[in-house]
């Protein structure tokens, strides 16, 4: 009888681990990113890149053509964006990048001196020799856009040295604050960078360099501060 119930035991154990196993066999994989996700990020990026000026209309019939996605995850990419303040929606339906005014750059300009000061205080111990000899290759890539007068990659680059340096800190929600800082003043710094007609390499990330190698938080700051509100102030004043 014992022997009949192990049986009857072992049998209700290995059919339940046959289906099991036929489960974990027909799950599908992870599907890919829902399409107004494709869209938002990728819009996203285009903006605080500066690949669109200030003031550029945009429609979702455009969007929906560029990205080969119906109007629903275009529409849905727009308000996503719009309420990140990186597009504007009017009451007539019309999509455009914004146009700040010289009180919504100066505050802006405070919001990066407040946030990335303090980022960059925080990546500063773990700012290893790697992290250092990483950021002096990215700001040679900052060098090459600069040569060709590439807005749009000077500004990629540029904002990938600040990143890199900032991921150090380990402060990820003080990071996507100052990401959404820079998605609402993508446009405007492709404006600001035609107007300074940007020659050279930004002084400042030589000093940031210089500070991070010689552990100088208060010099670290000051760098910081400096180059991400120069410009920006200049073209508020």
């Amino acid at each position: 009888m014992r022997d009949r119930h192990q049986r009857q035991a072992k049998s209700r154990l290995t059919e339940r681990a046959r289906c099991d196993h036929n489960r974990t066999m027909s799950a599908k994989p992870d599907p890919l990113p829902a399409a107004h996700e494709r869209v938002y990020r990728a819009l996203r990026t285009q903006i605080m890149h500066g690949e669109l000026a200030p003031g550029a209309s945009l429609t979702l019939r455009g969007i929906g053509a560029e990205f080969g996605v119906s109007m629903t995850p275009a529409r849905e990419s727009v308000r996503r964006l719009a309420a990140e303040g990186a597009l504007t929606l009017s009451n007539s339906g019309r999509v455009a990048t914004p146009e700040l005014s010289n009180e919504r750059i100066e505050e802006l300009a405070a919001l990066r001196a407040l946030i990335e000061t303090e980022l960059a205080s925080r990546a500063l111990p773990r700012a290893h020799l790697a992290l250092i000899e990483r950021l002096q290759a990215i700001n040679g890539t900052v060098s090459e856009a600069v040569a060709k007068g590439d807005a749009v990659s000077y500004i990629r680059r540029n904002l990938e040295f600040h990143r890199t340096l900032y991921l150090r800190a380990q402060a990820p929600a003080m990071l996507a604050m100052a990401e959404t800082v820079w998605l609402q003043l993508g446009p405007t710094m492709r404006s600001l960078y035609g107007r300074l007609r940007q020659g050279k390499v930004p002084e400042n990330h030589r000093l940031i360099l210089a500070a991070l190698r010689a552990g100088d938080e208060p010099g670290l700051r000051l760098a910081v501060r400096t180059d991400v509100t120069k410009g920006l102030r200049m073209l508020a004043a």
